[in-house]
């Protein structure tokens, strides 16, 4: 992991209310445990930290971080996204929404809530190992 990557998502996490930073920082420790080989860093041009390995594996998105126009009384203000990259591979869930992608599919985490940390951590292993499925196969074409 570069340092000046993991020192800007410390400085915007730090600038978060203290609601995300809870949650965000939760969600962070949980991903670095489950995906030890990722790599957390900023991409797009984007202060929230993504998470990589063979491919973009998933990120995590604060609500005080705009996805797009801001919307009156949009019901994401209360709400930290935890993204998968490769959502559309992974097993059917409920508290996966498409809305609309083909690809990433998002769990939303209402601020006040506490995480369940059993369903984010299956979600992360199967995240998991369909990135270890794309370096798979990216090694026998190499080969």
């Amino acid at each position: 992991m570069a340092s000046s990557t993991i020192n800007s998502i410390d400085e915007v996490i730090s600038g978060l209310p203290k609601s995300e930073q809870i949650l965000v920082k939760q969600l962070r420790a949980i991903i670095l445990e489950c995906l030890p080989k990722a790599e957390e860093r900023s991409y797009y041009g984007l202060s929230v930290p993504f998470y990589r390995h063979n491919r973009l594996i998933c990120f995590i998105w604060p609500p005080s971080i705009r996805m797009g126009p801001k919307k009156r009384n949009d019901v994401r203000d209360n709400f930290v996204v935890l993204g998968f990259n490769q959502g559309n591979k992974m097993a059917k869930n409920p508290l996966l929404l498409a809305e609309g992608r083909k690809q990433v599919y998002c769990m939303y985490i209402k601020l006040q809530d506490k995480i369940d940390e059993r369903l984010v951590r299956a979600l992360l292993y199967e995240a998991g190992m369909i990135d270890e499925e794309f370096g798979r196969k990216r090694k026998k074409k190499r080969d």
